[in-house]
């Protein structure tokens, strides 16, 4: 494997397949978020897949790596950010994954026109989860607009994935409970039924900071809820489901 690092990156280990990744602490870099919903989702052998506002590209790397998915089809990464859409480019070479991972630099809101109707079977995100205004915006404008609502909200989310999806296709996002009531009245109201969810906390006492949730388009209603995913023990090391995860050996009931 060859890296074409650039000033101010480093090349981090992803602890799974023998993948690295481009990093910079000048950008925004991938959290437990990415990790979990990589893992998460439910996919098909032969899916096409989109991951809005991929980032770095972790999440098509993870999703690449699943070993459930013998037979796949190409996964494409969108991404507004012109510098991390390089560095994901450079993540998916560097890893040698170019015949299964794409990286297209472009605004979601923009992805109907690119793409087409219904061209998916299954489509992620790891949106911002502030909106616009609230809370500490950074002055750095690429961590501002990988939490905040400055280039895309949670409806913009929602409503082009459900143009993106086709019928049957699945939609799976990770965003933080506090918006919870928002996120499923959103997948309701674009024909996304939630089918799965799951609360992650950061120790057994502690509430959930962390939402994952799975919907199909044109599902009937029925919404499971998974047992909750606690991250760390008490004296702060991961759990062994976390531990699991990260090898690539944590499975999610499906």
């Amino acid at each position: 494997m060859s890296f074409d690092l650039k000033p101010g990156e480093r090349l981090d280990d992803l602890q799974t397949k023998g993948l690295r990744i481009i990093q910079s602490d000048e950008v925004f870099s991938f959290s437990l978020d990415a990790v979990l919903l990589a893992h998460y989702v439910t996919l098909r052998n032969r899916d096409r897949v989109l991951d809005m506002g991929t980032g770095n590209g972790v999440i098509p790397l993870l999703l690449a790596s699943r070993s459930d998915l013998p037979r796949r089809e190409r996964i494409i990464g969108l991404e507004i950010q012109e510098r991390l859409a390089d560095m994901a480019a450079r993540n998916v070479s560097g890893n040698q994954l170019q015949d299964s991972l794409e990286i297209v630099n472009g605004d979601l809101r923009e992805a109907v026109e690119r793409f087409g109707h219904e061209s998916f079977d299954t489509v992620t995100c790891n949106p911002p989860y502030r909106p616009a205004g609230v809370g500490d915006a950074s002055l750095n404008p690429h961590v501002r607009i990988a939490r905040h609502e400055v280039t895309c909200t949670l409806q913009d989310v929602v409503t082009t994935a459900a143009k993106l999806l086709k019928y049957q296709g699945k939609f799976a996002m990770v965003h933080r409970p506090d918006r919870l009531a928002e996120i499923i009245a959103e997948m309701k109201a674009h024909r996304i039924e939630p089918k799965r969810l799951l609360l992650v906390h950061p120790r057994a006492h502690q509430r959930p900071n962390i939402v994952l949730i799975e919907g199909i388009k044109g599902g009937k209603p029925e919404l499971r809820i998974d047992p909750p995913l606690i991250v760390h023990n008490e004296d702060g090391s991961y759990t062994q489901a976390i531990l699991d995860i990260y090898a690539g050996r944590g499975e999610f009931a499906r």
